[in-house]
Formats: C-alpha cells, structure tokens, sequence
C-alpha cells in the first residue's frame, strides 16, 4: 500500500548517505531520521507542484532544522523540482546546494541554519493566509534540539493564542543532539501537555510507520481553531545499524568503508 512511500523514503536514505560522503560533510543521522516523514508528506500530502513551484495556492513546508537540509534537496530531486546532477554539488565549492537549506532552491520556501527560526517565520505565514482568506496549509518540520530554542517557544504561544489551525509543526523527536541525548541537556517531557497548555491540538506517531503518518498528516487541522503540532517518535540514522540512535552521528565524518557498507545495509531494503 505504501510502496511509493517506502521507494522514495529508501531513495533519499541512498542519497543523503552519498551526498555526505562526498561533500565531507555531516549531519547524516538528522536526515536519516526525516526520510520517511518527508516521504510521505510529499507523496501523499502536499499540494505542491514540480513544474510550477511558486504557484500561489501550493502548501508552504518550512524545514526548521536546517542541518539536516541533504534530506529535502534529495526528496525535492527525487519529485523533480530540480535535477538529480545537483545533488552531487552539495557541500562542494560554487555548488548548486549548500551544507544548510536555502531557498534559492527550487521548492524550497525558507533559508534555515541557526535553529529557532522556521516556526517563527511559519507563523507569520499562517497569519498572512488567514488575513487574506487563503486555504493553503504551512507545515513546520522542526527537532526536538529546534525546541530547545526560546524563538520557537514565542511562536507557540503566539500561534496558540491566535489559533491559527492552518499552522502545523511535525517535530522529528528522535530524542539525540549533537552532544548526547535530549533529555540530559533540555528535557522536553512533557512535551505533548505543554503544548497543550499553549492551546495546540497535539497527537504523537512513529515517525516510520507509513499508515500513522498519512492518518496524522491528512486529518489537519486536528482540531478546528487550533494550531496542530504532531510529535513523530523517530530513530536518529534510521536505516543503518552503525547510525542508528548513537548521536555522534550528529557530525560524524563518513570514510569510505562506512559509506560502502551503509550503502549496502540501506539497498537490502529499510
């Protein structure tokens, strides 16, 4: 039922693992962690369109967490926003992709880097459309490291108190930062009743199960005259044993050996 989903998730899997590799850079297990959420919102989801991506009533996703941008730029590759060659730029020198998100991509709506600022700007979006009557959606993909930043709590409280229910945050929770885990340096928990308490409708799902992904993303806003946030449980570096749930892969450096070897784990199937 979800073969779509699961291709494309598997596609961007092989291409972050590449394009890390060979732009030397980082961040692989952040974009791990997405594939599938960005999978299925863009297969399944979204009103976007690759041929005509600046079109006035097209959905906004904002990806907050901008480190681990490789993930979007391979799924907007792999829906045709651009070609495929550019992947090969990434983090590489007048490079058509840069280590951190940008919009001078195609489909891509926010330049993001420092965390904390995708919510904020999300907002602004989701008070515009209601002002001029509009029915696009603005989804915000943030971490759980993006709310540890009091700007992304400012816009919670700001989009809570002005219930606006064409907002949504999807929160990749897969509970590791770059100097260990989650709850060691900012505990979130309880994460879904402090939302709550800031007047946002708040459903939690595993951030790799097709089926809860798609019921969660197709049901907005959960709750009318709330802002939505869904608190997807996801594994850091999902898809590969060696990455998966160790945060050294926040910034760890790929040598070729483990390129080859994680290459062939995620080829045999996720």
């Amino acid at each position: 039922m979800f073969k779509d989903c699961a291709e494309l998730a598997k596609a961007v899997r092989l291409n972050c693992l590449r394009m890390v590799y060979r732009g030397e850079s980082g961040h692989i297990g952040s974009m791990l962690s997405a594939a599938d959420i960005l999978a299925v919102l863009y297969n399944r989801i979204l009103n976007v369109d690759a041929a005509n991506p600046d079109k006035a009533d097209r959905d906004r996703l904002l990806f907050s967490k901008g480190h681990g941008g490789a993930a979007l730029f391979a799924t907007l590759a792999e829906k045709g926003f651009f070609p495929k060659e550019w992947l090969d730029t990434y983090y590489k020198d007048a490079g058509k992709l840069s280590g951190h998100i940008s919009h001078h991509v195609p489909g891509v709506e926010f330049s993001t880097g420092s965390l904390g600022h995708g919510l904020p700007v999300a907002c602004g979006m989701a008070m515009a459309a209601k002002q001029a009557k509009k029915s696009h959606k603005i989804i915000c993909i943030t971490s759980d490291g993006d709310c540890n930043e009091g700007s992304t709590w400012e816009a919670i409280m700001l989009a809570g108190q002005h219930a606006w229910d064409n907002l949504t945050m999807i929160v990749d929770y897969n509970r590791l930062q770059a100097l260990g885990r989650s709850q060691d340096i900012i505990d979130l928990e309880p994460f879904d009743r402090k939302l709550k308490e800031f007047g946002w409708e708040v459903t939690t799902v595993d951030g790799h199960d097709y089926a809860a992904l798609e019921r969660a993303f197709s049901n907005l806003p959960l709750v009318k005259g709330k802002p939505s946030c869904i608190i997807c449980r996801t594994v850091k570096g999902k898809g590969v044993s060696l990455f998966e749930n160790d945060y050294r892969w926040h910034y760890g450096g790929i040598t070729e050996e483990i390129y080859e070897n994680a290459k062939a784990e995620l080829e045999k199937g996720i």
